[in-house]
């Protein structure tokens, strides 16, 4: 079985596909993917200066992110032709993953994280969608303590997604984070349970 984890900015995804692994689920995350075709060397980054020019690189040749990050997430046209440019890459490369794993471990539990599952149309992926829940309120405050943001700055990345409340309903399965570590780990394992693993 596969699932699609996805959730909002500093909802907890990556808690969440912790407690899973550790449960012994094989985990592909789409953020280090999209990290690795970033690297030097790889076409996907060339292409990326191409169109953002050398300013988004730092002097030893890698890819300057707060600089990109900050193109982007202030301007939706510059996001979707960031989006347009990695995006096919990164999808081949989380199905490759995906179907490896699955034909060689065929009794566990695939998990792929993708934080924009929804917004990317790739729910047809996978079997069942996990989303990792907060409350915005929730979610604002837990970005900009962990990122250092003004309130601004953390409203414009959680804007720049779709709503979490929408990802709640879309969802097949809900793991709310807005507790405490131990309440969540208890969702996890109410989910393993049902799911027949052992």
């Amino acid at each position: 079985m596969n699932i699609g984890l996805t959730g909002g900015i500093a909802t907890g995804k990556s808690t969440v596909s912790a407690l899973l692994v550790g449960k012994g689920a094989l985990l592909v995350d789409a953020d280090v993917i999209a990290r690795e075709v970033m690297l030097p060397g790889h076409p996907v980054l060339e292409a990326v200066v191409g169109h953002f020019g050398q300013a988004v690189l730092l002097a030893d040749g890698t890819l300057d992110r707060k600089k990109l990050g900050d193109i982007v997430f202030r301007d939706p046209s510059q996001r979707q032709a960031l989006n347009d440019i990695t995006h096919p890459a990164i999808r081949r490369e989380i199905r490759e993953q995906m179907e490896s794993l699955e034909r060689k471990n065929p009794d566990k539990l695939v998990v792929v994280d993708i934080p924009l599952l929804f917004e990317s149309g790739l729910e047809h992926m996978f079997e069942r969608v996990m989303v990792v829940y907060t409350p915005r309120v929730i979610q604002l405050e837990r970005l900009m303590d962990r990122n250092q943001m003004t309130k601004n700055e953390a409203s414009a990345r959680i804007g720049s997604q779709m709503d979490i409340e929408e990802k709640k309903l879309k969802a097949d399965i809900v793991i709310d984070n807005s507790g405490n570590a131990e309440q969540t780990k208890r969702q996890i394992d109410e989910f393993w349970l049902r799911s027949g693993y052992i």
